[in-house]
């Protein structure tokens, strides 16, 4: 891999259906925006690939199950990704590859395919955030997790999402693999499950092990996009409802080195404010 390749960070959830596509996906839009760089998005959910919907494509041009014939044959080069990628102007520069929609195929991609798709994705973009299924079980969690630079892993407040599946999975299947668990950045997701216990931070990093941390609070109005696929939208629309991913956003820029070279059309007060929080004012 040559030193100028671009940086891969992986999102895993430590159990299904909690946020966590959302959570990555306005991540990458956040980065991208703010930084100005080329961030690439890979939907690497092989059963259940639903980010198209998100952005109100029934229908996607090319999804990852359309590459496979490439990937198989190792001919899937980083500027071909950037062609089959979803990056319409709305999105300042994020480039989205739609996921696997032949979920009878699901268990037939190999840690090569994978392995040559992430290498594709650190040759097309400077920065690729690659979304991936809370099990590990399959190649893409698995390779996506094991070459990330940095790992991030989404929960919330309840018990069983950040005890019992992220011990068994994250724990248990991740140090086979060399991975331990404090070398995740945990992303609590605040109020997604209000009645779960009340469960705080402290307590879930002891019961994980993760070091870093982030908490998010998704707010209310972001699920009504989701089901009209409007989340891309919803996300340029304000200001506001994209910062509300700073908080992941801003550890991973400090990692990158990217906090005080922010794309120079930025607004002023925005390259203020993040050069105050890399030199952690």
């Amino acid at each position: 891999m040559s030193a100028a390749a671009g940086k891969l960070v992986a999102f895993a959830g430590s159990t299904p259906n909690i946020g966590t596509s959302v959570t990555a996906f306005g991540t990458a839009f956040r980065i991208a925006t703010m930084t100005g760089k080329r961030v690439g998005f890979l939907c690497l959910n092989l059963k259940s690939a639903k980010t198209h919907l998100y952005l109100g494509i029934d229908k996607p041009e090319v999804t990852l199950d359309g590459l496979r014939p490439e990937l198989k044959a190792g001919t899937l080069t980083g500027d071909k990704l950037r062609q089959y990628s979803f990056a319409p102007s709305r999105l300042n520069g994020l480039h989205v590859l739609f996921g696997n929609l032949a979920r009878d195929q699901a268990e037939y991609y190999e840690p090569e395919q994978i392995e040559r798709l992430l290498q594709a994705s650190r040759e097309a973009f400077d920065l690729t955030i690659a979304d991936v299924s809370a099990y590990w079980d399959n190649a893409a969690t698995v390779c996506a997790m094991r070459e990330a630079d940095h790992r991030c892993l989404v929960t919330t407040g309840s018990l069983s999402h950040f005890q019992e599946d992220v011990n068994r999975w994250t724990g248990q299947v991740g140090a086979q693999f060399g991975i331990a668990q404090e070398q995740f950045q945990l992303v609590l997701l605040q109020g997604a499950y209000p009645h779960s216990g009340g469960f705080g931070m402290k307590e879930i990093r002891k019961e994980t092990g993760c070091v870093s941390f982030s908490e998010l609070k998704l707010k209310e109005s972001l699920h009504l996009q989701l089901d009209s696929g409007r989340l891309d939208e919803w996300l340029a629309m304000e200001e506001r409802h994209a910062q509300a991913f700073d908080q992941v956003a801003d550890p991973l820029l400090k990692r990158l080195n990217w906090s005080e070279r922010l794309q120079r059309t930025e607004r002023p007060w925005m390259r203020r404010l993040m050069m105050h929080r890399s030199r952690g004012g």
